[in-house]
């Protein structure tokens, strides 16, 4: 690790005085990016989407309960995957402590994949994890949403994700969905987040921001491959982790 210079009390002061004014600058620049991503436009959701849940079958609108806004979080869990995802395991370790306060706030969240529900709640149960997840798997639900694509998409090189179409080989990806159901019932999506946008909801990164190291993710990935385990695997710290249902 490099050793920063070390200075007098008086000049460290300074030098964090002056760094703190670039902070602000981005909380500033957050709060305007927030605002726009508030304004954009919506769409309409004019499919009548399944899921199959502990409680039985659930349209969309059941998912919301009582609440009028719905986060969705696409986990990476295709059918017949022995595989679990590390990265979406390290968001959802994360997903309890905040639902404990969006449901109090007129936010709903659930988590959803594809795979049947019967394979999702031995892993959940595994984890330890409270929020809901639901199975997409007898709907369109995955595809319309860009996290899960066909054998022909993937063959032509016809996926999109991200707000990009370009070749791909995995089956399934990770993401957030928000909704929005109004007083006539109506829903509508109104905001996608994909790729390294999921890092937001990840609170463990903002603690190894402030680190002397940071997030000193420098192995052969250069990301949360190079060191994250299911938070029961730490132990066994096993090396050359695969991507999910490639």
């Amino acid at each position: 690790m490099h050793r920063n210079k070390v200075v007098s009390r008086e000049d460290w002061f300074q030098a964090h005085q002056a760094h703190l004014a670039r902070e602000k600058e981005l909380t500033r620049l957050r709060e305007r990016v927030a605002a726009e991503r508030r304004g954009l436009p919506w769409l309409k959701i004019r499919k009548d989407y399944v899921f199959e849940t502990g409680q039985g079958p659930k349209k969309l609108a059941d998912l919301f309960g009582a609440n009028s806004q719905l986060i969705v979080y696409h986990f990476m869990f295709g059918p017949g995957c022995s595989h679990h995802c590390e990265g979406c395991s390290f968001l959802a370790d994360h997903i309890d402590g905040a639902n404990q306060h969006l449901k109090h706030h007129d936010v709903s969240l659930v988590v959803i994949s594809r795979a049947p529900l019967a394979e999702l709640l031995p892993y959940k149960q595994r984890m330890g994890w409270k929020f809901d997840w639901v199975s997409s798997y007898a709907s369109d639900f995955n595809f319309d949403m860009q996290v899960s694509f066909t054998d022909r998409q993937i063959a032509a090189g016809e996926t999109t994700y991200n707000f990009e179409t370009r070749p791909r080989t995995s089956k399934e990806l990770p993401g957030t969905s928000v909704f929005y159901k109004d007083e006539t019932g109506d829903i509508f999506l109104t905001l996608m987040s994909r790729a390294r946008g999921g890092e937001a909801q990840i609170g463990t990164y903002d603690y190894l921001d402030m680190t002397p190291k940071g997030r000193n993710e420098n192995g052969p990935y250069h990301g949360l491959m190079d060191w994250v385990r299911l938070h029961d695997e730490y132990q066994d710290d096993q090396a050359g982790k695969s991507n999910c249902c490639d």
